[in-house]
């Protein structure tokens, strides 16, 4: 009896080790501040070149080269200047809807966007206007996570299948 006692004793006193246990609680940590730094930039990079690339696609509708283009050819010119995203053609919508000028109501609620574990693939609207109209385009691109389970991307809205929305917003008047 004498003999565990000493023993017990002397198995709490030691000291090695510890600096292993300050690893193992302090690691995971670490891990889940460097996942959130590499989710949020991959973030703001697909969504900085989704902004860039619907703004240079509605300058190219604004200066002629693609009016009158359909949903699928915009989608297509858009996506061609994305690289970050990937499927882009398959995830990508666009609702392009005039502004009455007389009421200056805005449609209403959040972009369409595609939850890719939904098979119906929803409608969006691709609608011109008019001359002199003022036109409001939405654009909603669904991706993936690096690491959908912690750090950012633990806090967004997912769909289905584990994908964050982006979205761009562009404004531009049809000229004469």
């Amino acid at each position: 009896m004498i003999a565990r006692g000493f023993c017990l004793r002397r198995f709490w006193r030691r000291e090695d080790g510890t600096a292993s246990i300050e690893f193992v609680l302090m690691v995971p940590l670490l891990l889940a501040v460097f996942a959130t730094g590499i989710e949020a930039g991959l973030m703001m990079v697909r969504e900085t070149m989704l902004d860039r690339a619907v703004d240079i696609a509605m300058r190219e509708v604004r200066l002629g080269n693609l009016a009158g283009a359909s949903h699928d050819e915009l989608r297509a010119a858009i996506c061609a200047r994305t690289v970050a995203i990937p499927d882009c053609e398959n995830t990508l919508k666009i609702d392009m809807t005039p502004v009455s000028t007389v009421t200056w109501t805005l449609p209403s609620g959040r972009p369409v966007c595609r939850d890719r574990a939904s098979p119906i693939n929803p409608v969006t609207t691709v609608n011109p206007g008019m001359r002199e109209d003022i036109m409001l385009v939405r654009v909603c691109a669904v991706t993936d996570a690096i690491f959908p389970t912690s750090g950012l991307a633990a806090g967004l809205p997912l769909d289905g299948n584990g994908g964050y929305r982006l979205m761009a917003v562009s404004t531009f008047v049809n000229e004469p």
